[in-house]
């Protein structure tokens, strides 16, 4: 039997190279995001639910449990981005953000992370930013769900040490996907969803006495 990753925010971006990158290698996926169609390709379980609510949340969590197969690894790639500020945006945007990024992934990690406990392995990815450790003045929410998931990345770090689970958290900078799209920069401006991929999957592939807890990875000119 292939191992497993759940990978949610997983249709497109850099939620997608990473499925592809660990299908490629011999995985089998379960990819969540609110709308799945078109998805193709062997080795894909689609799941279509909306992580910003508990509902969706708990959804995926009875599906993957349903598979009764144990979960290698868990990536929350689950995000949405909102500019504005913390005086000036609307309201809501502060509730939305923090429920989408940061809510979705610590009932997720919760629903999933006991029964890696019982196996004594498994590796979660948090998909944090740059916009974890830099305050930007349009960030607002945004920056403060990203600050708050790296903490979160922290915490699960240092509790799930004595039971042989790794935590990653990975800090991208400005990556091309869909979320630039229509904008001026050229191409090599920006980071490849690919870049991450790999740098999540050489994290996932060190032996079982080494983890890297956190990876910043930036475009070569620096952020935008």
């Amino acid at each position: 039997m292939k191992p497993l990753i759940v990978v949610t925010g997983g249709t497109k971006g850099i939620g997608r190279a990473i499925v592809d990158k660990f299908v490629a290698e011999g995985f089998e996926a379960v990819v969540c995001a609110r709308s799945v169609e078109g998805l193709a390709g062997p080795d894909r379980l689609p799941f279509a639910a909306d992580l910003a609510t508990r509902a969706g949340v708990d959804a995926l969590v009875h599906y993957v449990q349903s598979l009764n197969r144990p979960v290698e690894v868990l990536v929350n790639n689950t995000g949405t981005f909102q500019p504005g500020q913390i005086h000036n945006e609307a309201e809501g945007t502060f509730e939305q953000l923090m429920n989408t990024n940061v809510a979705s992934a610590y009932h997720l990690t919760r629903g999933l992370v006991r029964d890696m406990m019982i196996q004594r392995r498994g590796h979660i990815f948090m998909m944090c930013s740059t916009a974890s450790i830099t305050a930007y003045t349009n960030g607002g929410s945004y920056c403060i769900s990203k600050f708050a998931l790296l903490g979160m990345s922290r915490v699960l770090r240092e509790e799930l040490k004595p039971h042989s689970i790794k935590v990653t958290a990975i800090l991208p900078g400005a990556t091309l996907t869909n979320s630039w799209e229509g904008t001026d920069l050229p191409e090599d401006r920006f980071m490849k969803p690919d870049d991450v991929a790999d740098s999540a999957w050489a994290a996932y592939t060190l032996s079982k006495s080494a983890v890297v807890e956190e990876i910043l990875i930036r475009p070569q000119l620096g952020d935008i």
